[in-house]
């Protein structure tokens, strides 16, 4: 009896895990953090990228390799559920991704619950440190104002990519520390009349089972960190009075 209850419990967890977009009767595991900096409730969420009804979704691909690219779990999963979209431009040679480069599509209907899907290029992958998910962090953030996405989501998907140099957890921070810090800019132009008012509303970066806490405990920590750091931002002007 102990051991089919044991098997009915795993059951039951992969089913949680792996629920399907249009999959209402389950809710995926959730770290929704007090702090709200710039007034943007952020969160880690345990869905993939093909669940997430977010304005935008935002993954991360490595430049296209003439050999083949690695497509594993989530990275895989978002492919098909887009109809091999991404897997296309790739072996077309219509999206290299370079290293900040960018392609935005309207999910095909039916395929998955985001409204907009965008990719940032990560470069060659022998060249991929914390430094190149910064500047998707200041991408996504610039782009995410550009298109008016309220609610927007991104999922680095490096390790379905068969990646494991930089610490999920570690790259999530890079991320997440960027795009604050981009957007405290943006909004800054926005109070100044140099840009036109927007409020991104809700961030949700995706992680998988394994490294859930790990990203939870770090993010936290950039949270608080980049936090302080922009309140100590100089508050002149950007533009100087015309005389």
């Amino acid at each position: 009896m102990k051991n089919k209850f044991h098997f009915f419990s795993v059951v039951c967890a992969a089913l949680v895990i792996n629920a399907p977009a249009g999959d209402t009767t389950t809710t995926p595991k959730e770290n929704v953090f007090p702090a709200k900096p710039l007034g943007i409730t952020l969160s880690i969420k345990m869905v993939g990228p093909y669940m997430e009804p977010a304005d935008l979704q935002i993954i991360c691909l490595f430049k296209h390799k003439q050999t083949g690219d690695t497509y594993q779990g989530a990275a895989k999963e978002t492919d098909e559920k887009l109809g091999g979209i991404l897997s296309s431009l790739r072996n077309r040679g219509e999206f290299a991704g370079e290293t900040g480069e960018t392609f935005l599509l309207t999910p095909p209907k039916g395929s998955i619950p985001a409204r907009q899907f965008m990719v940032i290029g990560l470069g060659e992958e022998k060249d991929l440190s914390l430094d190149t998910l910064r500047i998707v962090g200041r991408i996504a953030a610039r782009e995410a104002v550009r298109l008016k996405a309220k609610h927007v989501a991104w999922a680095p998907v490096i390790r379905d990519e068969g990646n494991t140099a930089i610490d999920v957890g570690e790259g999530d921070r890079a991320f997440a520390e960027e795009m604050l810090s981009s957007y405290d800019t943006e909004k800054r132009l926005q109070a100044q009349g140099l840009a036109p008012a927007f409020t991104i509303e809700s961030v949700v970066i995706e992680a998988g089972p394994t490294f859930f806490e790990r990203a939870v405990k770090q993010v936290g920590q950039g949270i608080e960190s980049i936090t302080a750091e922009l309140q100590k931002r100089d508050s002149t002007p950007y533009a100087s009075t015309p005389k």
